[in-house]
C-alpha cells in the first residue's frame, strides 16, 4: 500500500504492508496489481483489543487459477513501539500541490510563536455511582440550549467560560457543561495525555492541526526537543498511545464554538468532550457569518430572531 493522502494532506509516498487506522481516521493508498496472477488475502484486524476481530477478503486477478495460500496473514502485533514508529513515519509531502519552493509560504508552523499551551488528560471516573469519562476531570453534560445558539444570542446561564481547566487536575471527576475560552488568531500547543491502558483517539471540529510529536511516557517541556517542526502531517484526528502523549500545533483561525471529543462513541456520549470557544471581539462578518434565517431555535433561544446589540 503506497500512502498518498491523509485527511486532505498529501504525504510522503511511503509503502506499507500493514497500516494502522485509528478511530475516525482516513487514508488514501495506491495498490499496484503487479504480482503474478492469483488470489491474495486482504485482512483487516483490530489491534490493542482484548478480543481480536478479523475480516478477510480476496483480491482476485481475472486470469487467476491459484487460490490464496493458507493460512491468512497472522493477526496484528500488540507492540506499541511498532505502531508508534509507523505513525511517526507519516509526514507531509512538501513538494506536492504546487511548484513552489515552500508550499507553506511565509507561514510555517514550526516558526510561529506559541501563545498558549493546553494539556488535556483523559480519565474514566465513577460519578454518582455511574461510569463516566472525562477530560481534565470534567465530564461533559449537555445544556438545555445548543451552546452555539446561547453564545450567538448571548444567553446567560447556559455555560460558563473557563469551566474546564487548561491542565490536568488528577482530582475526582465532576459533571459540567465544559467550555474553554480561546482568542482568535492565537497559536496553540495542545498536548493530549493518556494515563490509561487503551489507545485514545481524538477529533477537533472546525480545525486541522499539525501532529508535531508523540511518544510513550509522560510529557514534559523537554519533550519539545523531539518535535517535528519541519514536515509534520496536517490532519483533524489524532491517536494517543497507552501511557503516552501526543502534541499538536493549531492556529486558532476559525471563530466559533467547536467540539473537541473522543472518537470512541461510548466515551464521547458519557462525557469525554468539551467545547472550544474561539472568540473575536470584532464581531465581524469577515470572521464569522451570521446565523442562517432558517436555523432552528430551541431551548432558551426559541423565538429569537436577531442578535442583541
Amino acid at each position: 500500500m503506497q500512502l498518498v493522502e491523509v485527511e486532505g494532506s498529501h504525504t510522503l509516498q511511503n509503502t506499507y504492508s500493514s497500516l494502522d487506522v485509528h478511530l475516525g481516521q482516513s487514508y488514501s493508498v495506491l495498490v499496484k496489481a503487479d504480482q503474478l496472477p492469483g488470489d491474495y488475502y486482504i485482512v483487516v484486524s483490530t489491534r490493542f483489543t482484548r478480543t481480536v476481530l478479523t475480516t478477510t477478503s480476496i483480491l482476485h486477478y481475472n486470469n487467476s487459477f491459484k487460490k490464496p495460500v493458507d493460512p491468512p496473514p497472522a493477526g496484528p502485533t500488540t507492540d506499541i513501539a511498532w505502531s508508534l514508529n509507523q505513525a511517526r513515519s507519516i509526514r507531509w509531502n512538501l513538494t506536492a500541490s504546487g511548484p513552489r519552493p515552500n508550499p507553506q509560504g511565509s507561514y510555517h508552523y514550526g516558526s510561529v510563536n506559541i501563545t498558549r499551551t493546553i494539556r488535556l488528560a483523559n480519565s474514566a471516573p465513577i460519578i454518582n455511582g455511574k461510569q463516566r469519562y472525562a477530560i481534565n476531570s470534567v465530564s461533559f453534560i449537555p445544556a438545555d440550549t445548543p451552546l452555539k445558539l446561547a453564545d450567538f444570542f448571548n444567553i446567560s446561564g447556559v455555560f460558563s467560560l473557563g469551566s474546564i481547566p487548561d491542565n490536568p487536575t488528577f482530582k475526582d471527576g465532576y459533571l459540567q457543561t465544559s467550555v474553554m475560552a480561546a482568542d482568535f488568531r492565537g497559536f496553540a500547543e495542545i498536548v493530549f495525555e493518556n494515563y490509561e491502558d487503551t489507545v485514545q483517539s481524538w477529533h477537533i471540529d472546525g480545525y486541522s492541526f499539525w501532529i508535531v510529536g508523540m511518544d510513550e511516557g509522560t510529557w514534559t517541556e523537554d519533550s519539545r526537543k523531539s518535535y517535528n517542526l519541519v514536515d509534520a502531517v496536517n490532519r483533524c484526528t489524532l491517536q494517543v498511545y497507552p501511557k503516552g502523549w501526543t502534541a499538536i500545533y493549531m492556529p486558532l483561525d476559525n471563530v466559533g464554538m467547536w467540539n473537541v471529543r473522543s472518537e470512541d462513541w461510548a466515551r464521547q456520549y458519557l462525557g469525554q468532550q468539551f467545547y472550544l470557544r474561539v472568540y473575536s471581539p470584532a464581531n465581524s462578518l469577515r470572521d464569522e457569518y451570521a446565523i442562517p434565517k432558517n436555523a432552528l431555535r430551541c431551548g432558551r433561544a426559541a423565538g429569537r430572531r436577531t442578535r442583541p446589540l
